[in-house]
């Protein structure tokens, strides 16, 4: 039976000032060296916090989804399709390439997670949890039409490419000795939010309906690959995480019923952390037995909420899902990519804190 891990993350955090440094100037060794160091620190800080089980903290990465572009050839990373990423509490917008584009035919050089997952084997003083993106984060934002379809004919074609790569490796590591793997798959928010839907139909050129459909038949492939007894599998969803920014709003209703009754998930990891997530009313479609991490406390804004509202929330999602099938998390990680979220380490770790003690308070 997965392990019920009260408190939660996401996976990512703030890189030190040295680190982001480095990427640019150091040697590889220096850079590993240095990495190494960081990772340490923060294995030992997650337990000092009492949580169960850790990450690297993605600092190896340059972002989220990097693991995957550079393991795989095929993706020009000089080019991206742009994204317009909306300020939490501000005006204004941000235009950001998080990928490149599909150039060629996709091959995969080296295991997705071969540069982190040994050195966490042999470090880690708990459980391992291993973070993948989805493979439906890429056709979307990695298919550019004119240079992409004179590889794969559209997006479906580059998907199914794509799950093919993780399933293989998601396999290997749930036989490896990690015992939590999470994918995180922003790409639902997309099916949630009206003005995506429309780019999905107007872009795209697909029905967002059917796309849903087609990227919950890509995840579950990729779970019942990594499908082992002792592994809790997970999925994030937020509606963007980069630089304390967001690209989507909108709440779980629409998708619920679906995403919540067919993913074959033991966990969902759910952005709830302000009014764009909507109602915990969704959660009644989550099927017994599975868990669902609250993201109460936000990765991207550096005040600290408030406990009391904390275990008040937690008690009113309750209404939907039993509390033995919650746990509490941050809403998304905080660096989705290198740069990070707009907080301090400090204020990363005090939040990291209060949701261990929270976890505590509430179910002991």
């Amino acid at each position: 039976m997965p392990a019920p891990f009260r408190a939660d993350h996401i996976g990512s955090f703030l890189r030190p000032a040295d680190l982001l440094k480095a990427r640019s100037s150091a040697s590889p060794d220096q850079l590993r060296r240095l990495e190494d160091q960081h990772i340490l620190r923060v294995l030992a800080k997650q337990k000092e916090l009492g949580f169960e089980v850790v990450t690297d903290g993605e600092l190896r990465r340059r972002n989220f989804m990097s693991d995957f572009t550079d393991a795989v050839e095929g993706f020009d990373l000089a080019a991206g399709v742009g994204r317009t990423w909306k300020a939490g509490q501000a005006a204004g917008a941000s235009v950001s390439n998080v990928t490149g584009i599909v150039t060629s035919k996709l091959r995969q050089v080296r295991p997705l997670t071969g540069h982190e997952l040994p050195f966490l084997k042999a470090n880690s003083p708990l459980p391992i949890k291993m973070t993948l993106p989805s493979a439906t984060q890429f056709p979307a934002i990695s298919f550019k039409s004119g240079v992409t379809d004179k590889v794969y004919k559209d997006h479906s074609a580059l998907l199914w490419d794509i799950v093919a790569i993780m399933k293989s490796d998601l396999s290997k590591l749930s036989s490896e000795g990690v015992k939590y793997i999470q994918i995180d798959a922003p790409r639902y928010s997309y099916y949630m939010d009206p003005k995506w839907r429309e780019w999905i139909k107007t872009e795209l050129k697909t029905e967002p309906d059917a796309a849903l459909d087609e990227a919950v038949r890509a995840d579950n492939a990729c779970f019942l690959a990594a499908k082992k007894d002792g592994v809790t599998l997970a999925i994030h969803l937020c509606r963007g995480n980069n630089r304390s920014h967001w690209y989507a709003e909108g709440g779980y209703d629409s998708i619920a019923e679906k995403l919540f009754g067919t993913l074959e998930a033991d966990r969902f990891l759910l952005e709830y952390d302000d009014e764009r997530s909507g109602t915990f009313e969704p959660l009644r479609f989550v099927p017994k037995g599975k868990t669902v991490v609250l993201g109460l406390v936000s990765s991207k804004l550096p005040r600290t909420e408030d406990p009391d509202v904390l275990a008040k929330r937690i008690e009113e999602a309750s209404k939907y899902v039993p509390i033995e099938n919650l746990a509490l998390s941050p809403q998304c990680g905080f660096a989705s990519t290198a740069e990070g979220n707009l907080l301090s380490e400090d204020q990363q770790w005090s939040k990291l804190k209060l949701v261990v003690d929270t976890a505590r308070r509430v179910w002991g």
